[in-house]
């Protein structure tokens, strides 16, 4: 078959990357599509992808956002044009779920946020099959007018939780802490303060700290940040802790054995409560006990090699609906 997948994000990246190989290696035509974004170009050369870029992430009104979406719906018209997929998969990409859905191509759409009320809105309805965690129940996505919904026992970064490549050794003198930023605009943060630096300055007192920003870079000397692109979940499997507000590298930490503060104000997801109740290291604490936490995990690694084999990869999933063709 041919299928097409979006990414929209570095996450989405790493998803469409893990599920492009094994696709690719069952025989289908798979065209890989992502946009202009923080994440999206460099985490696909880093992973060996060589996507298409359609379009650019422009977040700064929401008159942008809409501009941007539309620019990006008319280029896939234009690609796709005599020549349109069999299937399309993303992980709420909108452009997506519109443009394949007024040519009447099926969608399979995995989502983990169920808050995300702007993109449930616009892509869960169009969706032929909804692919989410077993943490989540369903009815949080038929409130969207999900169709089908299709659940699996794990979290979405088991799909490239076990392929994820090591950094090189980082030598540092104290432990590693790796803290990233709130996502400040995402439709679901706007008007939301963001309090990751001045968390990121405060562990800067037992640990060398690594801040991974979104957009711009903190002027702050106590703080490391790169100069170049990083592979956060390679990092995150290397460092001594990781800290952010519930985002995806708190889960790919927790499954790689990293302590992971996830801040609770934040952080109170489906998916993560469900890793800290099957035993990962991922804990979910007020702002205001943060430091303390984080003095409590420095210097632990913990072996979750048993608890991942137990949890299912959704790439198996997708492929199984691909084979049985079972959209509807």
């Amino acid at each position: 078959m041919r299928i097409w997948y979006d990414a929209c994000t570095g996450k989405h990246v790493r998803y469409g990357t893990a599920i492009a190989r094994r696709l690719r290696k069952l025989g289908h035509e798979v065209t890989f599509t992502t946009r202009e974004h923080p994440d999206t170009v460099a985490l696909a050369e880093t992973l060996g992808e060589n996507p298409i870029v359609v379009g650019k992430y422009n977040p700064r009104s929401l008159f942008t956002r809409l501009e941007e979406s539309a620019n990006r719906m008319l280029q896939f018209s234009k690609m796709f044009k005599g020549n349109p997929p069999d299937v399309a998969i993303s992980h709420q990409s909108v452009e997506l779920c519109r443009f394949a859905f007024g040519l009447n191509i099926p969608i399979i759409v995995t989502a983990d946020t169920p808050h995300a009320t702007a993109v449930n809105k616009l892509t869960v309805p169009l969706a032929s099959t909804l692919l989410i965690s077993e943490a989540i129940s369903k009815g949080l996505f038929k409130k969207y007018g999900a169709q089908k919904i299709v659940q699996f026992k794990g979290v979405d970064e088991v799909a490239w939780t076990e392929d994820s490549r090591r950094l090189k050794t980082l030598e540092f003198e104290r432990f590693l802490i790796v803290v990233r930023q709130m996502e400040t605009r995402a439709a679901y943060a706007l008007g939301r303060g963001d309090i990751t630096v001045e968390l990121a300055r405060k562990l800067s007192s037992i640990g060398t700290v690594v801040f991974l920003p979104r957009y711009h870079k903190p002027k702050d000397k106590k703080l490391i940040t790169m100069d170049r692109f990083v592979d956060s979940a390679s990092l995150a499997a290397q460092a001594d802790l990781v800290v952010s507000v519930g985002g995806t590298i708190a889960r790919e930490a927790a499954l790689q054995g990293t302590p992971s503060i996830v801040i609770s104000e934040f952080g109170r997801i489906q998916v993560n409560n469900y890793l800290s109740k099957k035993g990962f290291p991922l804990f979910i604490v007020k702002s205001s006990k943060v430091l303390a936490c984080a003095r409590q995990c420095l210097g632990k690694k913990f072996d979750v090699k048993a608890k991942l084999a137990d949890l299912e990869n959704p790439v198996d999933i997708i492929e199984r609906i691909l084979t049985e063709r079972r959209f509807t």
